[in-house]
């Protein structure tokens, strides 16, 4: 068993605001089209922007597919995401792991934005495959790479 949690930053030249914002308004236009897990092809990524709120995929044949919801929705320093994708890549509204997202300023136009995802351990006899693809470079950190190019740009 390895530790149940998967830690990645990325500092990015931008005010917090502006950190927030990209990551979560124009979620959009840096989440990567391959990350997806239903069968169409990636039209749109959606980050819902409030406590409750869902965060899911439409695919270009009109369907949707959850991934989870709001859990804190802090403007603009903390998200906390419910993780709701099992280890075979499927909603599994039964399960529940958190993604944390901190977006702390480093002066005025820099931001260090600090990722979190726990509870992998209830994955059960998957959480160490699971937790091998979240922190590999087409993982988390990869997705924060992404979200860097667009909120500097």
């Amino acid at each position: 068993m390895t530790d149940a949690s998967v830690r990645k930053s990325v500092t990015v030249e931008a005010p917090i605001a502006k950190a927030f914002t990209v990551f979560t308004q124009d979620f959009d236009g840096w989440w990567p089209r391959n990350h997806k897990i239903g069968e169409g092809d990636l039209k749109q990524a959606v980050l819902e922007g409030k406590e409750g709120g869902r965060w899911y995929e439409i695919d270009t044949d009109g369907s949707e597919c959850e991934w989870g919801r709001v859990l804190a929705w802090e403007p603009p320093t903390r998200l906390v995401l419910a993780w709701q994708i099992d280890a075979t890549w499927k909603f599994d509204p039964q399960l529940v792991t958190e993604v944390e997202i901190r977006f702390i300023p480093e002066g005025p136009g820099r931001t260090r934005v600090e990722l979190e995802h726990r509870d992998l351990d209830r994955f059960g006899e998957a959480q160490d495959q699971t937790r091998a693809a979240f922190d590999s470079p087409g993982g988390w950190s990869g997705l924060l790479e992404s979200f860097a190019q667009q909120a500097t740009a």
